[in-house]
């Protein structure tokens, strides 16, 4: 299979991801701002969850930039990446829902937490059909932001049963490090 098709089955997936995220945002029932009020936890949840997954849409066509094959590895880890996306609608709609309450944040992290293996995983099936002079190996170099993440997530999802505002503060943080333009892979591709 050619990464034509994996890039477009992928864009596919997260753009329904994002229909599915938007759908479930509730239209306030009055013309006023006290009844927007009750729906702001919900939109902030959106919001966050929408700038989540554009960050995992862009660093997966640059990942993919480097890709010289699809392998069965690729495609499953692929998929993997996308099953866990896939349950950001029902993190982020519980999360909303519930006014940032504590297992609904801890289960939001648990599922950023778990995006963010599978992404390193299919960096590691790209790299491993890559062979020795994978670009993308050379491209991500030590990957300091893919390691920190999730061990903030890990520090967010306790802190969730603790003070779950502090848990908010860190998921924000998190996409806030990935919003920063990161020109590893570019240079890398360029370079080629």
């Amino acid at each position: 299979m050619g990464k034509g098709r994996l890039e477009a089955f992928s864009d596919g997936v997260m753009a329904i991801i994002i229909t599915i995220m938007v759908l479930e945002l509730k239209v306030p029932h009055g013309a006023d701002l006290e009844a927007v009020r009750p729906l702001l936890p919900s939109f902030l949840c959106y919001a966050l969850s929408f700038i989540y997954v554009g960050i995992y849409w862009n660093n997966h066509h640059h990942l993919l930039q480097t890709a010289d094959k699809v392998t069965g590895g690729v495609l499953w880890a692929n998929l993997n990446l996308l099953f866990w996306l896939s349950l950001f609608p029902f993190a982020t709609g519980w999360m909303g829902e519930n006014h940032f309450e504590s297992l609904p944040s801890a289960a939001y992290g648990f599922i950023l937490l778990m995006a963010a293996i599978a992404y390193y995983l299919l960096q590691r099936c790209i790299i491993a059909a890559g062979g020795p002079r994978s670009v993308l190996k050379r491209a991500i170099g030590t990957d300091w932001k893919g390691k920190l993440s999730p061990l903030i997530y890990v520090v967010a999802i306790a802190a969730s049963f603790l003070a779950h505002w502090v848990a908010q503060v860190l998921y924000v943080s998190v996409a806030l490090l990935w919003l920063v333009p990161d020109r590893r892979i570019e240079r890398a591709v360029g370079a080629d």
